[in-house]
């Protein structure tokens, strides 16, 4: 498969806007070149110089994290920007398509909606796993990209990993594996199959695990080809210096990060198991993720019923296939005790 074929015809001939430091990288005791403030900024840390466009020294440290080399990574304001991006690239306005599999993130249609671009809506099985066949029957020669968040969300399953390379073996176009879930799952990240599948791309996050959703932080990691053109498209600095500071701080506390994941992770079975003794619930289905779904006997009046004590979740029961759902995401010990007694007192 060759990617460049894939991009858009006005993307190939794209010249990317060149800035300062992409024309010169080296040190210098004076720097004109970039119409910065030189006194500094009104601040403890200076932020008047332009940051590195390529983020390379927080490339490398999540690459010695990550296994993946710098080329075959791409940094975002949030994961969000590299879904848009995708679309920018790849997909062709009012002409060409996505698939995407409901109940999954809203972003990717919200996305496909700005850029004109068409969502072909393929539903989960009952059971939240791909319908392969119906997949196969919404795929055309227009068809650029497909979207599978694993571990689901809103659902919090992992999707069966043979069934996602069976996409992956017989699609012509782009598989966007959404993994922003990937550190609390069983199944292990596709990461490793980045060099098997050119067509693959992984998107992971430093909002979830990592604990630095107000940093506005995703990972990409593809083929050097789609990271090429990714770079090419995407904004001169994307990633504030700020941003690329605290993430390399916080790259340093790995050890705190996967001792969270350890209690999230226990906490969510131990949630999961009291809340399946409660009348109110009907199902809890099972999770991958730092949430789990569950189905009640009356979803708008228990979400009431949590907000008036102060307890936000998530009404999932307008959602496709998730109708009576709310989505709980998984606390401290504390705040999962304090909704366990919320809900426990809904019953007396």
């Amino acid at each position: 498969m060759d990617i460049n074929n894939l991009q858009r015809e006005n993307i190939k001939n794209l010249k990317p806007y060149s800035t300062a430091r992409d024309e010169y990288k080296g040190q210098a005791s004076v720097f004109l070149d970039a119409n910065e403030n030189g006194y500094g900024s009104p601040l403890d840390v200076n932020f008047n110089r332009y940051p590195d466009p390529l983020q390379l020294d927080l490339k490398d440290a999540i690459s010695k994290i990550k296994g993946v080399p710098i080329e075959n990574t791409f940094l975002g304001n949030g994961s969000d920007e590299a879904i848009d991006l995708l679309f920018r690239a790849f997909c062709e306005p009012g002409k060409d398509n996505v698939i995407i599999l409901p109940p999954t993130y809203g972003m990717y249609e919200v996305s496909a909606g700005i850029n004109n671009v068409e969502a072909r809506k393929v539903n989960l099985l009952p059971n939240f796993q791909l319908d392969l066949e119906k997949i196969a029957e919404a795929i055309d020669e227009n068809t650029k990209l497909i979207f599978i968040c694993s571990p689901n969300n809103p659902t919090g399953n992992s999707i069966i990993r043979t069934d996602i390379e069976t996409v992956l073996a017989n699609f012509n176009g782009l598989v966007i594996i959404d993994e922003a879930y990937i550190n609390y799952a069983k199944q292990r990240t596709f990461i490793q199959e980045l060099t098997e599948y050119p067509n693959l791309v992984i998107l992971q996050t430093f909002s979830k695990a990592w604990g630095l959703a107000a940093l506005r932080l995703g990972m990409a990691f593809a083929a050097r080809p789609v990271i090429d053109i990714l770079n090419k498209v995407k904004p001169p600095y994307n990633i504030n210096q700020a941003t690329q500071d605290l993430a390399l701080k916080a790259l340093e506390n790995i050890a705190q990060v996967n001792e969270w994941i350890k209690i999230t992770v226990t906490e969510r079975e131990n949630l999961s198991e009291e809340l399946i003794n409660l009348p109110i619930v009907k199902k809890v289905h099972a999770s991958d993720a730092n949430f789990i779904l569950i189905e009640v006997i009356d979803a708008l009046k228990t979400y009431d019923a949590l907000v008036n004590q102060g307890i936000i979740v998530r009404d999932r029961s307008k959602v496709t296939l998730c109708e009576g759902c709310l989505r709980i995401t998984i606390g401290t010990p504390q705040e999962n005790e304090i909704l366990l007694n919320a809900l426990k007192a809904l019953n007396s």
